[in-house]
């Protein structure tokens, strides 16, 4: 596990000014007390990484000041700007979670880019919200958790489940999450099962994944309309949000050329924190809808945590 040295902690009274070293900052639900940046946002604390702020002193040519780069926190000891969103730094008495990096550069409205003649906040600065109030002071540590995401690929066939013939449409999904993930650089696990096509026991799946805070649940097969497709009718039930658009989108795309692809009854929607999708049992379908979930499927996640990333 990855530690972060606290070299200083800065606060400033108006936004877009250079923040000035406290001896300490108190960190609470809104974010830095008394800091201009404070209030119910996503971007309550900003952090920067001494590893970035000796980069751009070597271009600004002189020596800087913790806090010129307006950072709350100024740390030592990992590339903060390779974290995150859902990553976290937690210490004895605080939590937070990354929410944001970089930002937009004002350039010439800054005072900080006129003062310094460049920021390195909009290229490797992150930003943070406040899970748990406490304090923190310079020598502090924090310890960096990245966010790893769960995932559960849940194949229904009772000829697959017995071995009659080998499920090819779970690994396949296995295959596409693999690279959304790698492609945008966040860490996950993914589990697959193969099960009959039974109520009771895709029900139980279900809730033991959301109990186990999994991420993201893909189920393949039982979304037709034969008398064990299941799928679509025992998961709607356990939705506590519909998302019909991506299914209503798919049918219509692929169907469009094919009439039979209008005859899935696939769902989509979020269980808890859990988001579900229900996919047909071919990998031809399989390939179809996963690359049209993964369009949208960051822009979900950062959704949950509260993230505007429009």
């Amino acid at each position: 596990m990855q530690k972060v040295k606290i070299l200083s902690v800065n606060i400033s009274k108006e936004k877009g000014t250079v923040k000035v070293p406290v001896d300490s900052i108190d960190l609470n639900e809104l974010g830095v007390a008394t800091d201009a940046h404070a209030g119910e946002w996503h971007r309550q604390v900003s952090m920067l990484g001494k590893e970035s702020f000796d980069k751009f002193e070597i271009q600004a040519k002189r020596k800087l000041n913790y806090g010129e780069f307006a950072e709350n926190i100024t740390t030592e000891g990992v590339e903060v700007f390779k974290s995150n969103p859902g990553d976290r730094f937690v210490g004895k008495n605080v939590e937070l979670e990354v929410t944001q990096i970089g930002k937009a550069c004002h350039g010439d409205g800054c005072a900080i880019y006129r003062e310094v003649g460049n920021c390195v906040m909009p290229k490797e600065g992150i930003f943070l919200r406040v899970i748990k109030s406490g304090s923190l002071k310079a020598g502090d540590e924090l310890q960096y958790i990245p966010k790893i995401y769960k995932v559960l690929v849940i194949t229904l066939s009772d000829r697959a489940s017995k071995g009659v013939y080998e499920d090819k449409s779970g690994p396949a999904v296995v295959n596409m999450v693999n690279d959304f993930f790698t492609s945008i650089k966040w860490q996950h696990t993914v589990d697959i099962q193969v099960i009959p096509d039974d109520d009771r026991m895709l029900r139980g799946h279900l809730l033991r994944a959301q109990q186990q805070e999994v991420d993201l649940i893909i189920t393949t097969g039982g979304t037709g309309i034969g008398p064990r497709d299941i799928t679509p009718d025992v998961v709607r039930q356990m939705l506590d949000k519909e998302i019909p658009g991506i299914m209503e989108m798919i049918r219509m795309k692929f169907g469009a050329e094919k009439p039979n692809a209008l005859l899935s009854r696939g769902v989509a929607g979020i269980m808890g924190n859990t988001f579900v999708y229900t996919l047909p049992g071919s990998v031809k379908a399989v390939n179809e809808y996963m690359g049209e979930i993964t369009k949208t499927l960051k822009h979900l996640f950062l959704m949950r945590m509260g993230i505007d990333s429009h």
